[in-house]
């Protein structure tokens, strides 16, 4: 069995089962699953349609629950949570990233960042979210609503609601699915300057371009982690270099 090892894991699951019913047939979407991700890693997630990385990327955002094993996220052991408990958990350590961006249209940028800070009782929100949208090159677009965005400046937007709670780990759903490579490779860019500060990383993507922008990839196949592959630093930046 394949296994992601780091001395200090920030996530760590142990034996990941995840059963659900198909009609009347049984699947295994995930078949006793090891993970451990780091404090400031960028980790992609990859495999094909099926594979079980979206749910994994589901029980990994404490938004599914599942059938075996152990879930532990910043010291915090996920499998003995529920309700009320999980959502805390979500507030306060996970941030997240969509294909769609999921932005409320009526809303401005800057109103769209202030959200989640709505929910903690955050002493300046307003001042948090346009430091949140600064730190992704979106100064002069916060009073701006999604309509009239670009699809690459709505993803920032997204990105900066998911940083602005400053939480311990982003998860990020095919960022860059909905955009072009040139926007793409710029949505890229903004997670390694993230990536750079501190700020531990994983991307769900069916693209292997995007996986090699990461400092490992974790392969699944048939539920499973069946391979991961390292990347070294200077083989990222030269992949960052050609787009």
């Amino acid at each position: 069995m394949v296994e992601l090892k780091n001395k200090s894991a920030l996530l760590e699951i142990r034996g990941m089962v995840k059963r659900y019913m198909l009609g009347e047939t049984e699947v295994l979407a995930l078949n006793k699953v090891d993970l451990s991700i780091q404090e400031g890693d960028m980790v992609a997630i990859t495999g094909p349609s099926g594979s079980g990385k979206s749910t994994l990327m589901n029980i990994l955002g404490c938004l599914d629950d599942f059938d075996a094993g152990t879930y532990v996220i910043s010291g915090e052991d996920v499998s003995k949570l529920t309700g009320d408990k999980l959502a805390d958990i979500r507030n306060r350590l996970i941030g997240f990233v969509f294909q769609n961006f999921n932005l409320l249209p009526r809303l401005s940028a800057l109103e769209n960042v202030e959200l989640p800070l709505l929910y903690s009782a955050h002493k300046d929100a307003k001042a948090a979210a346009r430091k949140a949208l600064e730190a992704v090159g979106l100064a002069d677009r916060m009073h701006h609503e999604p309509t009239q965005l670009s699809g690459g400046q709505r993803q920032r937007v997204a990105i900066a609601r998911a940083i602005v709670t400053n939480p311990a780990i982003i998860l990020a759903d095919e960022p860059t699915g909905n955009l072009d490579s040139r926007v793409g490779k710029e949505i890229l860019d903004v997670f390694h300057k993230i990536n750079d500060q501190g700020r531990t990383i994983v991307i769900v993507t069916h693209d292997s371009n995007v996986a090699r922008h990461c400092r490992r990839e974790v392969q699944i196949r048939d539920g499973q982690i069946v391979d991961i592959i390292e990347h070294n630093r200077s083989a990222r930046q030269l992949v960052a270099q050609a787009g």
